[in-house]
């Protein structure tokens, strides 16, 4: 890199008894100051935060002068609109010799290049390539960090590499402490160009209309630090000392060239809108105004997967399917109960969906992406819903390269590696696919041309191994069934109502899954009109609070009223806790158990009463059952009865402690 880069020239004029920078250029005017071999950093999320105006006068300057030339583009997240505009502007033989970016599905013609061999091309996690730029601008040689192990990323699996042009190893394997670590090696900038909404004539920025800050700032560092050039687009400009301090994102001294857009298209909030006043925070939209979804295949898996949220949880929907999580939270009036993130570095509020991908309404705080990924890579995240684009039976998952199209990970490898709960989301196989559903059924009227569970993904994107090895829970949900990952690989747990086994699921896979007694069914719930309820099982009591072993009585109180089994995993659940309180009691007790408004599933009861069977055997010395409803008595009466327990059921708490011996 060319050390000790100059002044721009036109950032220079002479005043009296000094020299005074004038930094506001013209978009045309600070191009010029890039140069041949130059590594150029670009700020952006899809059309969030991105410098439409200078990329065109970047692109103009190339198709008019055929320079620069042989660039290295540096890109965390996806910039474009999946056709013209954002990165697909640089998208030049010749003009690139290397691009580094997260997340290509937005520039398919910079796809095009890279899948044609023309440049070299890598595809490195979104969240990593924002660290790598904090690290560069601190002169750190490498990031450290185990996203990645197991997947494409990893070098034992290619490191990245799109192309066979592509050669240079940018990941290492290393090893502390008996653990195994990728090595980024960090890529310090030529020039940045990023965007804010107010600049002053020092360069001080301020983004007060932006829907996100990004990574600006880590790349202004990034360049500055290394002898860079940094250009800021922006929307307007303020007098010298009129900003107000606290609002400064990127100081001063960290901007080389301001260019104020000159036209409105250019300087779009997001490529969908050109300024939505709730994504800067300048009021909140009423929840209400969210509209429902209707009762489709998207709909059914948002319900379902909704279904798994947890309340006072920290929340990750990714781009596409698992929006309509949201959908369905806000019908269910739960959405307060929860806070929901996205990866640029939204806490809180509604997620934009579409090109506005990445904004959000009624956020609590906007933060810059690199320390987004510093929370998420160290666990903050209790639960992430991804797309499900292709499985394999050992669970692995690929959402990046499908054949000659090139979607790259973004932030998926990151999120999903480090959520404490993992629900991947998509329909059962893809190209054509219709349903319809009646009367609680689900019917599929035409089934998808391109089968989604296959014996080996193209691209492993998710190691299903490695999530194995750290015991975090991943779900597979689908308009159909729902899997679970095991030791065992992808395990079929839910089907849903209409569903033929055979036929609709074994016989759209190119693998049997595993199959332990028989799938319970999905929720009715899900496939019926108006809204779920959703809210009285996510304030449920936790299963925790359920169960209290008394000392002073001796006695086991267990309090299942209102309480629904709808999973194996809920009967898992009631087992290792029960175990959890009375292991260190050391003796078996009497117990007490309230069954009103218990709500089980049919097909689980079987299973269920084993259970409490292994429950009796081990830990009770005799427990007694209460409820106020006569079919509920009737039923577990004759399930006790069958495994040799006293079949008897009161209608009262004090009937049932008045029975003991």
């Amino acid at each position: 890199m060319d050390k000790h880069r100059p002044v721009h020239p036109l950032n220079t004029s002479f005043g009296t008894g000094a020299i005074h920078k004038n930094k506001i250029v013209t978009a045309g005017e600070a191009v010029e100051i890039i140069k041949n071999g130059d590594v150029i950093g670009l700020g952006g999320f899809v059309g969030s935060g991105y410098a439409e105006e200078v990329a065109i006068a970047l692109e103009d300057r190339f198709l008019g002068t055929g320079n620069p030339k042989e660039l290295t583009l540096y890109f965390a997240a996806g910039q474009g609109d999946g056709k013209e505009r954002g990165t697909n502007h640089l998208a030049h033989e010749g003009m690139l010799k290397r691009v580094i970016g997260g997340h290509w599905g937005l520039i398919p013609k910079m796809q095009k290049l890279a899948m044609e061999n023309k440049i070299e091309a890598y595809n490195l996690p979104q969240g990593c390539l924002a660290h790598m730029l904090r690290d560069a601008g601190a002169h750190k040689p490498r990031t450290i960090s185990s996203v990645g192990l197991g997947t494409y990323i990893d070098p034992r699996n290619g490191g990245g590499k799109i192309n066979e042009k592509t050669t240079e190893d940018l990941v290492e394997l290393i090893e502390f402490d008996g653990s195994e670590y990728l090595a980024y090696k960090t890529q310090p900038m030529d020039v940045v160009i990023i965007r804010g909404t107010t600049a002053d004539t020092d360069g001080n920025i301020t983004m007060e209309k932006e829907a996100l800050t990004l990574e600006s700032l880590a790349l202004a560092i990034a360049a500055k630090n290394n002898d860079g050039f940094v250009i800021v687009q922006v929307e307007r400009i303020a007098g010298k000392g009129m900003l107000r301090q606290r609002e400064v994102k990127i100081p001063g001294i960290m901007v080389d060239c301001v260019v104020v857009a000159t036209k409105k298209e250019n300087h779009m909030q997001t490529f969908d809108v050109d300024y939505d006043p709730s994504f800067a925070g300048e009021f909140r939209v009423p929840v209400s105004s969210i509209k429902p979804m209707k009762l489709d295949e998207r709909k059914i898996i948002a319900r379902r997967a909704a279904f798994e949220l947890i309340p006072n949880s920290v929340v990750n929907l990714g781009i596409g399917m698992p929006e309509g999580v949201a959908n369905v939270a806000a019908e269910e009036n739960v959405l307060d109960y929860m806070t929901l993130t996205a990866e640029p570095g939204v806490i809180g509020g509604i997620p934009a969906g579409g090109l506005s991908f990445g904004a959000a309404a009624n956020v609590d705080a906007v933060i810059d992406q690199p320390y987004q990924f510093d929370y998420y890579d160290g666990g903050g995240l209790d639960i992430t819903f991804l797309g499900l684009a292709q499985a394999d039976r050992q669970g692995n998952l690929n959402v990046s390269k499908f054949g000659p199209r090139l979607a790259g990970c973004g932030g998926f490898i990151n999120i999903s590696q480090n959520s404490k709960k993992v629900v991947f989301v998509g329909t059962f196989t893809a190209g054509g696919l219709k349903v319809s559903v009646t009367e609680g059924r689900l019917t599929i009227e035409q089934e998808g041309k391109v089968r989604k569970f296959t014996d080996a993904v193209e691209q492993v994107t998710f190691a299903g191994n490695i999530a194995v090895q750290k015991g975090n829970p991943v779900i597979y949900i689908t308009e159909r069934c729902v899997f679970e990952l095991s030791k065992e690989g992808l395990v079929l747990t839910e089907i849903a109502p209409g569903i033929d086994i055979e036929k609709d699921i074994f016989g759209q896979m190119d693998f049997k899954p595993v199959v332990k007694g028989t799938p319970i069914i999905m929720d009715k719930r899900i496939f019926e009109p108006g809204v779920m309820g959703l809210k009285s099982k996510l304030l449920s009591i936790p299963i925790e609070n359920r169960l209290v072993y008394d000392p002073d009585q001796d006695i086991f109180f267990v309090n299942f009223e209102s309480h629904a089994v709808r999973s194996r995993d809920d009967i898992h659940q009631i087992r290792e806790q029960v175990a959890r309180v009375l292991t260190p009691v050391g003796k078996k007790v009497k117990a007490i158990v309230n069954y009103d408004n218990f709500d089980i599933s049919p097909e689980l009861i079987d299973e269920y009463m084993d259970m409490v069977k292994n429950i009796m055997d081990e830990f009770y010395t005799e427990a007694h059952r209460y409820t106020t409803s006569t079919f509920m008595r009737m039923k577990m009466g004759d399930s006790l009865k069958e495994r040799s327990m006293s079949p008897h059921i009161y209608e009262t708490q004090t009937e049932a402690r008045a029975a003991f011996k």
